[in-house]
């Protein structure tokens, strides 16, 4: 398994009609493990989601079932491969 930083920039004038189905999407993948931390940047701009998948291909499955990208909020989307080492989520290494 691997961990995905995920950053998306909204088309505004969508965002506020689908950010419920949005975040019980969220909400059901944090309940199963795959998503550790979610939310809007402070500028509502974008907002940023740390997923965990077995690669890029299984994310890119998962994310595109979102409602944003899936009704046309997503502008535009990044994802990144994380590699974390410290933090009360994060497994011990040894």
């Amino acid at each position: 398994m691997a961990w995905y930083l995920v950053e998306i920039r909204y088309v505004q004038e969508k965002v506020a009609d689908v950010r419920p189905r949005h975040r019980d999407f969220l909400k059901e993948h944090a309940e199963a493990g795959r998503v550790a931390v979610a939310g809007p940047l402070a500028d509502n701009t974008g907002g940023l989601m740390l997923w965990q998948a077995e690669d890029e291909t299984e994310l890119g499955k998962l994310i595109d079932t979102d409602p944003y990208a899936l009704e046309g909020v997503v502008a535009q989307r990044t994802v990144r491969e994380f590699k974390p080492v410290l933090g009360d989520w994060v497994p011990a290494q040894n």
